[in-house]
């Protein structure tokens, strides 16, 4: 089914942090898959910072085709495609496409019915696409930031709601969560800049549970919390294990957060994912920083495949790699 940044499994109703929880049966190590995916000769993604599975299985990245993350923000749209498309056994690349369209992607999000949500952070801008890539639904006023509730400052992520309603992280110049209408109204808000319960520092990404419950991964401030639908708060989640999240993705009855560390001039100085119960309890903890496979110099986001597989976006090492339960292989 698609649309992994909504679970499907149990509720709860934490109120603690994760530091103050008993820890969690551990589950088998998740392995790298070697040599997946596969691309033609001479090419590879860019900066790989958005990733999700439509309902056959198949591995949708964001990424920037080339152009690296540097401000202020070019002004013409990178001319390769930014999307590409893979098998999730064969790791044969199916399809790319999005030329001429983004300036500098990030999130991106495949609702219920596999359509396509990305989020630009330098165009200011939400699109949603059709599976066949038909532009169905743009938020934002290109090119101009802003706080009001027709304008983003360089939004983060995308959660869909299995009615078409949406809920977008904004993001690295606001410090807020918003809700809209399947067709693009706004219908709350919440969040400003802080470290208190409700506030954030850089909402980074967003997860939705069948419950309604909005996970978000509040970078800056080292933790995930939780809120009820209309932005009650009901948990955070905070501690060594998780470290920094960077993404938050909701699958079935567990978690997967995605660690993309401290950024130092000389690079993170720590990197990975943790898979939790939806407590926050960690159950699984794969990768580190580096440069083989298995590692990561920057993990960004991460996504959840139809048998169990576990997918995960390495920004500044350009590239998604394949986890799975038990051996390496």
């Amino acid at each position: 089914m698609a649309g992994v940044k909504i679970a499907f499994g149990a509720l709860f109703a934490a109120t603690a942090s994760v530091a103050q929880l008993p820890s969690a049966t551990p589950e088998p190590p998740y392995r790298v898959v070697h040599g997946w995916p596969i691309f033609p000769d001479g090419e590879m993604l860019g900066q790989a910072t958005g990733v999700d599975v439509d309902s056959s299985g198949r591995v949708h990245v964001f990424h920037r085709a080339g152009r690296m993350w540097s401000e202020p923000f070019p002004k013409e749209t990178i001319a390769k495609p930014t999307l590409a498309i893979f098998d999730p056994d064969t790791g044969d690349r199916v399809k790319v496409w999005g030329e001429g369209r983004f300036i500098m992607p990030h999130g991106l999000t495949i609702d219920a019915a596999d359509n396509v949500w990305v989020t630009d952070v330098g165009l200011h801008q939400i699109f949603k696409f059709s599976p066949d890539g038909r532009l169905l639904l743009t938020l934002g006023e290109a090119g101009v930031a802003g706080s009001d509730d027709r304008h983003f400052n360089m939004p983060t992520d995308v959660a869909v709601l299995p009615d078409g309603s949406f809920y977008v992280s904004d993001g690295y110049g606001n410090a807020r969560v918003l809700k809209f209408s399947a067709d693009g109204k706004l219908e709350r808000q919440w969040g400003r800049k802080g470290s208190g319960p409700g506030e954030f520092d850089t909402p980074h990404g967003i997860s939705v549970d069948t419950s309604g419950r909005v996970f978000v991964a509040d970078r800056e401030n080292s933790r995930v919390q939780v809120f009820t639908p209309d932005g009650g708060h009901l948990a955070t989640w905070k501690s060594p294990a998780l470290g920094r999240p960077y993404s938050v993705t909701i699958c079935g009855d567990r978690a997967l957060v995605v660690d993309g560390g401290d950024q130092p001039q000389d690079g993170p100085d720590r990197s990975g994912a943790s898979l939790t119960d939806l407590e926050g309890r960690q159950l699984a903890r794969f990768g580190r920083f580096g440069f083989y496979d298995g590692q990561f110099y920057l993990a960004h986001d991460g996504a959840c495949g139809l048998d169990g597989s576990l997918f995960v976006v390495d920004a500044w090492g350009q590239r998604v790699q394949k986890f799975t339960a038990g051996m390496e292989r």
